[in-house]
């Protein structure tokens, strides 16, 4: 059943006009899973930052109301809000919501935006302890996070949004009662924002295996001394195709590493294509490097190489390798 959503729906999922517009473009999805790696691809990849905080301060505070005067796309968010933050709503206290409170007014200073997390199932201690383990990140750190707890928003409402239809919908064998049922309790998995199909089949049916739309390793570079995406760092992805099953840790190798693509980050800071978009990667031993010496001559690294592994149950999941950069320090972590 393809879907017959217009844009104000999709706003309705996630709060930014740019990502409805894009959405409404790439419509119609023949499934929700189809519409879930469009979602990714768009709010991770096409949308700018000044999206990504419409979307954020599209959302109520956690233990706030909407306002009561709403077009019809913020109506229906804000009934969803409502039951997304129906547990944390149920176990609250009086001092709890005040405590919640004061927290939150503490991050949107420091942040300049709302505290965003998936709140469905959660309670308001859980909440508030999230909140707190996050408010010591630094800026650039904490944006991406947020909008990684967006995405997984924006996927559990597509799931509403599909599901509503399905109801209205006579042919509702497409869409079995236990399915309305699973959306409603399973938290959204996505950190960043994974592909990964994680369908739990019906006895006697073959898993559907979702199409990709972008690389399955992508990475973007942020320069936390900046506060902004690092533009023009040469980036090369390898993998490892040596004799030895896998690179050992203190040897050296004149061989055993084989390019499989370069490029530089854009203004963004995202790279170009780095590899083929395949559904299934190869397993195996990947190394990303940046040439960070040429972005920061007086930094202290000349460059940078991450090493990873994929292996054979990951083959459909999707990396995102993320470099945060300053001249004396860089992390990175797995993101979506």
């Amino acid at each position: 059943m393809e879907s017959g959503f217009e844009e104000k729906d999709f706003l309705a999922c996630c709060g930014s006009t740019k990502f409805a517009k894009e959405m409404a473009l790439a419509a119609p999805f023949a499934s929700l899973e189809q519409a879930v790696a469009a979602a990714t691809d768009i709010w991770f990849n096409k949308v700018d930052v000044s999206a990504w905080l419409q979307a954020f301060s599209a959302h109520p505070q956690i233990g706030d109301s909407a306002p009561s005067s709403q077009s019809h796309h913020q109506t229906t968010s804000a009934q969803w809000s409502k039951g997304e933050q129906s547990t944390a709503l149920a176990t609250a206290t009086g001092s709890s919501l005040q405590e919640l409170s004061e927290w939150n007014a503490r991050y949107r200073q420091k942040f300049g935006f709302i505290f965003i997390i998936c709140a469905s199932g959660r309670s308001t201690d859980e909440i508030l302890a999230e909140l707190k383990n996050r408010y010591p990140n630094r800026p650039i750190v904490e944006f991406e996070i947020a909008a990684q707890e967006q995405m997984k928003v924006t996927e559990l409402r597509l799931k509403k949004l599909f599901t509503s239809k399905a109801k209205v919908s006579s042919t509702s064998d497409q869409y079995p009662a236990v399915f309305a049922k699973k959306v409603e309790e399973d938290r959204v998995n996505i950190i960043g924002g994974h592909l990964t199909a994680n369908s739990e089949n019906t006895s006697g049916k073959t898993s559907e295996v979702r199409t990709r739309t972008r690389p399955p390793i992508t990475t973007h570079v942020l320069d936390v001394s900046r506060g902004s995406p690092a533009a023009g760092i040469e980036v090369f992805l390898e993998k490892w195709e040596g004799t030895q099953p896998h690179p050992s840790f203190g040897v050296t190798y004149t061989s055993g590493w084989k390019i499989l693509g370069s490029s530089t980050t854009d203004n963004d800071g995202r790279s170009g294509q780095l590899l083929s978009i395949v559904d299934a990667v190869d397993p195996g031993i990947y190394r990303i490097s940046f040439n960070t010496g040429k972005y920061c001559p007086s930094g202290f690294f000349p460059y940078v190489s991450i090493v990873f592994e994929i292996r054979e149950s990951q083959k459909r999941e999707h990396f995102h390798v993320p470099l945060l950069l300053s001249p004396f320090s860089f992390s990175t972590y797995r993101g979506s």
